[in-house]
């Protein structure tokens, strides 16, 4: 605690720094950022924008840079983006609009850098919302990615030709909608861990990723299932596989 105090005295540690080491998350007007998440989890923190406001988003996103050196904002309007973007104009932001993500960064903050590859592979060109979500969380996490979009099972042999990549990477997270078969028939195909993402699309009885959620759980073959569009855990998911992949290669 003492070099905490002095750290602050000599100006080379911000109160709020302090304070989010102390108590392990910064307080703000618009609410909490676990500040030690990501050292304590190994997951970096997300703002949820979605159910905020644009400025109650960006005073969050100020404290999450001012005591981990980035904010990572999910759910993210245009509104929303524009807020962080002018609250923190020294920080590179780095926004994908169809993700609805924002990443702010302050010059001095350092992504870590795993060697691991996640595939993030989608059923069709609708799942790419929740799938750029979880693709972006294991970016924050340093992972390398590997995309294989379009590869829904009405034609099998769209996943068949990705077939060497899919069995290469490290990891898998397979977004889709509807019945949510891809998933299942990747499981049947690969070696390496899967992580079902179930995504709401879809119309009628089972729609809005009901269908989806319920396949993949009832699943006969082995794979792990996260909530309808939770693209941000089933890419914290696959990155703390990835971290444990990559710790154990570093140990070889």
């Amino acid at each position: 605690m003492r070099d905490i105090l002095e750290a602050v005295a000599d100006g080379s540690l911000s109160p709020a720094e302090a304070e989010a080491r102390l108590a392990g998350y910064a307080t703000t007007g618009a609410g909490r950022f676990d500040a030690a998440r990501e050292t304590r989890r190994g997951v970096p923190e997300a703002i949820l924008a979605e159910g905020k406001t644009p400025d109650e988003t960006a005073t969050i996103a100020v404290a999450a840079v001012e005591t981990s050196g980035r904010a990572l904002v999910t759910r993210a309007s245009a509104d929303h983006a524009e807020a962080v973007a002018d609250a923190l104009p020294d920080c590179t932001i780095d926004r994908d609009a169809r993700a609805k993500t924002v990443v702010a960064c302050d010059s001095s903050f350092e992504r870590p850098d795993l060697d691991a590859t996640v595939g993030i592979v989608t059923g069709g060109t609708s799942d790419a919302e929740a799938a750029g979500e979880a693709s972006v969380v294991l970016r924050e996490m340093g992972v390398s990615v590997e995309r294989v979009e379009d590869v829904g099972v009405a034609h099998l042999g769209r996943v068949l030709d990705h077939l060497d990549l899919l069995r290469e990477v490290d990891v898998l997270v397979v977004a889709a909608g509807r019945e949510g078969a891809l998933p299942t028939v990747t499981a049947g195909l690969v070696d390496t861990p899967v992580i079902g993402l179930p995504v709401s699309t879809g119309y009628g009885h089972g729609g809005d990723g009901e269908a989806a959620l319920l396949g993949m759980v009832q699943s006969c073959t082995v794979l792990s299932v996260v909530n309808i569009d939770a693209g941000y855990i089933a890419g914290a998911q696959a990155g703390l596989v990835a971290r444990a992949i990559s710790d154990a290669r570093q140990s070889e």
